[in-house]
């Protein structure tokens, strides 16, 4: 176990960082001694078996009897009782809703799906179904309401996560300046975060995907939208009005230049989507080597044919992945991560990203790593489950009135 001192404070400002220093380590350790967290922590013994009653009071930590000794008397062995409660990451797209129930360390405990074909979309609409699939996960894993100490929400849409305030999602019923946190939080009882989907994404991908262990690196979805996650020193980078990302409105060479207005898609939501694919494979007038019309054919089909050597899906693919290129090009200048993530159905598929490498050859700075991330992934729920794990330490332990 690594060394952190843990600073000091009045005495009721000292016990609570106490606390909070000593569960942060035995959420990290799995399982240790007393003795661990004396040397861990800095802290005197009498002090860390005080912090340790009161958390053991607090059912926040598990006794798991005698460890192995290392000469002398086995020590008595502790971790985070993860059972304590749970965690919902909620993805909410124009088709269906995703769940993820975890434990208080971020293990699975279950998952499922509603679709909202023929269903109302409406944002009462949506947080009843929200509150009716919540329910329903409790109830199979015999949990409590109150066992679900804080929900993450994506959405696709600029959002103001300090309010908790959706700005607009066109493809939903009535989606415009909701105050989603508001409405979820008297449904769910417990903390709400709500943020955008791409921005969780990256979120995700540097909590168990592609981007673990790396502070500045962009998140770029290409699929049915186009949008960037920023991360920048170890955090999401939202921007002064929460736009930072929103590169489908970015402005390019042959792309239109009218002006930005967040009630219609940007112009790159034409160019690089599977509609984007399509299009281009239309407007070639290409036909599949497998001789079905090109009507049949959907954007997935021509990145396999690409990849197959059709030479007609093969001059889309590089049309597009030239404008990807171009886009990872110009964020690399302007931030200069050490990774870029391409997901989504159309950005994480091996053909592009060929294409897009074999373009970012030769040059000669502001060089960037690119890897995929698959859309089996569901890097927008595990971005929810690691926004509410940073969240837990101040439900769990809520700081002392002054």
């Amino acid at each position: 176990m690594k060394k952190r001192p843990i600073p000091l404070g009045r005495p009721s400002v000292l016990r609570h960082t106490n606390s909070h220093g000593i569960l942060k380590l035995l959420r990290e350790s799995g399982s240790c001694s007393r003795a661990d967290l004396v040397r861990a922590s800095g802290l005197s013994a009498p002090t860390v078996t005080n912090v340790v009653r009161d958390l053991l009071s607090a059912n926040l930590v598990e006794p798991l009897g005698e460890g192995p000794s290392s000469g002398g008397r086995p020590p008595d062995m502790l971790r985070f009782n993860a059972e304590r409660g749970c965690l919902l990451g909620v993805e909410i797209t124009s088709q269906n809703i995703s769940f993820l129930l975890t434990d208080l360390n971020g293990s699975e405990l279950d998952r499922t799906e509603v679709s909202l074909a023929r269903k109302k979309t409406t944002p009462d609409a949506i947080c009843s179904l929200i509150g009716e699939e919540l329910k329903s996960l409790l109830r199979r894993q015999m949990k409590s309401r109150d066992k679900l100490l804080a929900l993450g929400v994506g959405v696709p849409a600029i959002t103001n996560v300090d309010e908790g305030n959706v700005l607009l999602i066109s493809t939903l019923e009535g989606w415009r300046s909701v105050p989603l946190r508001a409405m979820l939080s008297k449904i769910a009882g417990c903390p709400v975060i709500v943020e955008n989907d791409t921005n969780l994404a990256a979120q995700g991908e540097h909590f168990r995907g592609s981007a673990q262990g790396v502070k500045d690196f962009v998140f770029i979805n290409i699929g049915t939208n186009v949008g960037a996650g920023i991360f920048l020193g170890g955090r999401i980078h939202h921007g002064s009005e929460w736009s930072a990302g929103e590169i489908a409105y970015l402005r390019l060479p042959s792309i239109s230049r009218r002006q930005l207005t967040i009630h219609e898609f940007g112009e790159l939501e034409s160019v690089l989507t599977s509609r984007g694919i399509l299009k281009s494979w239309s407007e070639a007038h290409c036909k599949s080597s497998r001789g079905s019309d090109k009507a049949d054919v959907e954007a997935l089909d021509v990145l396999h044919l690409a990849q197959e050597g059709d030479g007609c899906a093969v001059k889309v693919v590089r049309q597009h992945s030239e404008i990807v290129a171009d886009i990872i090009v110009n964020l690399s200048l302007i931030l200069n991560p050490g990774l870029i993530v391409l997901g989504g159905e159309i950005g994480s598929h091996p053909v592009l990203i060929d294409f897009v490498q074999k373009q970012l050859e030769g040059g000669e700075f502001a060089v960037t790593r690119i890897a995929s991330s698959p859309p089996s992934r569901q890097s927008v729920l595990w971005g929810c489950i690691s926004l509410a794990l940073e969240a837990l330490p101040s439900v769990l332990l809520p700081p002392p009135a002054l």
